[in-house]
């Protein structure tokens, strides 16, 4: 059996990513999208959400890069000055593994998120996070915790098989996942044991921020046996925020691509969000 999920990270980002996460679905082959809950446009995302019911959406955990759902000064160790997430994943991390105070903050602020993706009135559809955070032991123990109150059933861990990737782009030099991939296969198997439900192949890290047709198409046309989840970062156009070199536009011409959509349309492979595996 093959299953394919295709998401759409980031979704409230900005309006430009809520418009592309919306045409994508409507008019190709996007199946869940990944909602960050106290971003600029998160009511606008949710509202377009609403008129999408086939639309699967998830929690997109924030811990880095971006602004708090608990006011500042109850996470005071999880924000640099101006009240925002710190950007280094390393120091953080540690701090996070060491530090009891920091592990409380961690854990009030991921309910928060929790509970203000419980109050969009959205289906839980999964969880992942911003920069693949849920890897860090602590965070991962901690989302497993909360998220049993709300209702957690799968999550994406980041393993890519570069074989298939290979198939794809003959002859391309891939970046290997050392660092990632020994923690995204312990987290894998912490997940499964507890019950969740878990892709056997991701795909977006190698070539994340630029997820063309070609690439995608390639994906389809290779899929392996499984549950796989693409993931992309499509937007109509650059936005506050967005991240330098990433080629959003080309991401949601992938979505609509005439030939990926027919290519997805392969009667051998089954098509939907988390909770329709």
């Amino acid at each position: 059996m093959k299953g394919l999920i295709v998401t759409a990270d980031d979704f409230g980002a900005a309006v430009e990513v809520n418009e592309a996460v919306e045409q994508g679905h409507r008019e190709g082959i996007l199946t869940a999208a990944s909602l960050m809950v106290s971003a600029p446009a998160a009511a606008d995302a949710v509202a377009r959400a609403k008129t999408m019911p086939r639309l699967r959406v998830g929690l997109h955990l924030v811990l880095v890069e971006g602004r708090p759902t608990l006011p500042a000064a109850s996470v005071p160790d999880l924000v640099d000055a101006d009240g925002l997430f710190r950007t280094g994943m390393a120091a953080a991390g540690v701090r996070m593994f060491f530090l009891p105070r920091v592990r409380r903050q961690l854990e009030a602020e991921i309910e928060a998120q929790f509970d203000a993706f419980r109050a969009t009135g959205l289906a839980l559809d999964h969880v992942n996070t911003h920069k693949h955070f849920h890897l860090h032991p602590t965070i991962a123990a901690t989302i497993l915790r909360v998220g049993k109150r709300y209702g957690l059933r799968a999550i994406r861990v980041p393993l890519e098989p570069q074989d298939i990737l290979l198939k794809v782009e003959p002859g391309a030099k891939i970046a290997s996942a050392f660092v990632t991939a020994p923690w995204a296969i312990v987290s894998r198997a912490r997940f499964r044991a507890a019950g969740l439900c878990v892709p056997d192949s991701v795909f977006g890290l190698a070539w994340s921020g630029a997820m063309t047709s070609a690439r995608v198409l390639g994906l389809i046309d290779n899929l392996p046996d499984g549950l796989t989840e693409i993931y992309l970062h499509p937007a109509t156009g650059p936005f506050p925020g967005s991240a330098p070199g990433y080629r959003y536009a080309e991401e949601l011409a992938a979505l609509v691509a005439p030939r990926v959509v027919q290519a997805s349309r392969n009667s051998a492979v089954a098509r939907g969000g988390f909770a329709d595996f």
